[in-house]
């Protein structure tokens, strides 16, 4: 049986396909459109569908879209509609909708045409797919009763602990906003879920610290990680003006104030504004106030389940900060949280949910234990593109050894190895990679992809090796928890160190990737330090590169020194 989940309903529009309860493919449709997110989340875009992500899908499987069994939308439009409204073959809207009021503030005039574009997704991916992509699609004629809407927080929920590891978890899931709910707490048992309680709209974790990415100048629903990177320059100043906005109710509820952002933190900053400590201490406050709130949560949370495992997913738990503050907490013994926790992740949620109602298995079927679930290209691929470009190339003989010695010059590096990482986080398959032993390589890596120079970079290191380097460090493959670097490490390898002693790490063992673990066994050969940098392999604005047109695209528009493509390298002429 094949169910294909899609997430479309706001941004981040992805697809991954199911087979028997198994994951065969998932992956962004950024990665394909070169549109950052997919889509910003907007109403007018919520027709959009996934189409290239979809499309990969199915040619991974070698299916057309007519051999899928079953659909599921990771978003449920009718829990919205009033009943009469569900029925009616027409929908209203105002000409001025600035001046329109709802019936609830946080709803919006534009709400009807929002919810008709998810109700007729299915026409949509009959015959609205890009003609390009024609062979998946033509003819399609998926039937009303194949598709399945599902809650988008139930969603979140299924992607964080149906594929994970354990077989009983408390389940925390906080984003912006689902259908109405913002934050939800669920029992996981097996390959169900119960959900005990949740908070609904217009009071959200996410969504405030939404507004206070926007306050600070950067891209709502986009630049959170930013301001999570800019809180390690500030100071507490701000933080009981933050807190009065927030009432914990502590029984898993709370509320947030709508107030005016300028009338209690000032000015909102423009985008090129220059960076002031008042900006640091407002993003350093809200990274604070976060963690503190999500804390109360959880810990009401493990009260409620007794349980020793928290599963997590949602926007919000793409924070490593505050993964680190509830992992620190000692509340569960247990903490996993989805690699694609953003809605992405959703996709993913609602096939495998789907999947286990339909066939109904005993047990949970599939753990997830890497995120390298998109595209691929074998060196044949990758060399016919290379001549066709008559880019000059030559072929490694030890790719891990001859890529080693290039980063042990302190040359900059892409690296383009195996299938494409599903999630935010570039994990080794599409990456740009340094040596992390002078200080200057973080300035060096934000001048190559034109990044504010607040902004940290990240260490890839050998399981093996991570806790003689970082303090209590355990397997961490995707990227989500930051850890504190050992004091007698850190002026070994202080590119990585940040402002406040901490580094978002990775471990890898050879049984992940067994190309990129080399290559850092490689490294350590030669400088005695197990330790890259690893960032995403993209440029400011720009997604991740997924294709070998795009690696070199990238390449030669950016000023970092080699790339190591498949068994090829590509290097630039001083």
């Amino acid at each position: 049986m094949y169910t294909l989940g899609i997430n479309a309903a706001f941004h981040d529009s992805a697809a991954c396909l199911v087979k028997d309860g198994q994951l065969i493919a998932a992956a962004e449709d950024e990665r394909f459109t070169h549109i950052k997110h997919g889509k910003r989340p907007i109403p007018f875009a919520a027709y959009e569908l996934p189409f290239h992500a979809i499309d990969y899908c199915l040619r991974t499987a070698g299916i057309h879209i007519n051999e899928v069994d079953h659909f599921a939308y990771s978003f449920d439009p009718y829990q919205l509609m009033e009943p009469e409204v569900a029925s009616t073959e027409e929908i209203r809207l105002p000409l001025f909708p600035a001046g329109t009021l709802t019936a609830e503030k946080w709803q919006s005039p534009w709400d009807p045409l929002f919810l008709q574009a998810i109700v007729n997704a299915r026409g949509q991916l009959n015959d609205g797919y890009p003609h390009h992509l024609q062979s998946s699609f033509y003819q399609g004629n998926s039937k009303p009763e194949q598709w399945h809407y599902i809650d988008h927080h139930l969603c979140h929920a299924a992607s964080a602990f149906l594929p994970s590891p354990y077989h009983e978890a408390a389940v925390m899931t906080i984003d912006g906003r689902g259908e109405r709910a913002t934050t939800t707490f669920s029992n996981g048992f097996g390959n169900t879920l119960e959900r005990i309680s949740q908070v609904n709209m217009p009071h959200s974790l996410g969504l405030l610290y939404e507004k206070i990415t926007t306050h600070l100048g950067f891209l709502h629903s986009s630049d959170e990680y930013k301001v999570m990177a800019l809180a390690s320059y500030g100071k507490p100043v701000f933080v009981n003006v933050l807190r009065d906005i927030i009432s914990l109710s502590g029984n898993g509820q709370y509320q947030v104030e709508d107030v005016d952002l300028e009338e209690i933190l000032g000015p909102k900053r423009k985008k090129n504004d220059p960076f002031t400590a008042h900006h640091f201490n407002i993003a350093h406050s809200m990274q604070q106030v976060l963690q503190e709130s999500v804390l109360a949560l959880a810990s009401w949370l493990k009260q409620e389940t007794k349980s020793d495992t928290l599963c997590f997913a949602g926007g919000v738990a793409l924070n490593c900060v505050l993964n680190a503050t509830i992992r620190d907490a000692g509340i569960f013994k247990n903490m996993w949280v989805q690699p694609a926790a953003g809605d992405a992740g959703t996709a993913l949620g609602a096939a495998l949910w789907l999947d286990a109602r339909k066939r109904n298995p005993e047990g949970k079927d599939f753990v997830m234990d890497h995120a390298y679930w998109g595209p691929a290209y074998g060196d044949e691929e990758i060399e016919q593109f290379l001549k066709w470009t008559k880019t000059p190339y030559r072929r490694l003989n030890n790719i891990a050894e001859e890529a080693a010695e290039l980063l042990a010059a302190d040359k900059i590096i892409g690296w383009f190895q195996g299938r494409m990482e599903f999630g935010p986080r570039a994990l080794g398959s599409r990456s740009i990679l340094a040596s992390p032993l002078h200080e200057d390589m973080q300035a060096r890596l934000n001048e190559v992809k034109d990044r504010e120079d607040f902004r940290p970079v990240a260490p890839v290191v050998t399981e093996e090796d991570a806790a003689e380097w970082f303090e209590n460090a355990k397997q961490s493959p995707y990227m989500l928890f930051v850890y504190p670097v050992r004091k007698d490490k850190r002026a070994l390898i202080p590119a990585v160190t940040h402002v406040d002693g901490t580094a978002r790490i990775q471990t890898v063992n050879e049984a992940q990737h067994p190309a990129y673990y080399q290559l850092l066994q490689a490294f350590k050969k030669k400088t005695g330090v197990p330790v890259l940098i690893n960032t995403s392999f993209n440029t400011l604005g720009k997604p991740i590169v997924c294709t070998p047109r795009d690696a070199l695209e990238c390449f030669w528009s950016s000023p970092f020194d080699a790339l190591v493509i498949g068994s090829f390298l590509v290097e630039k002429k001083q």
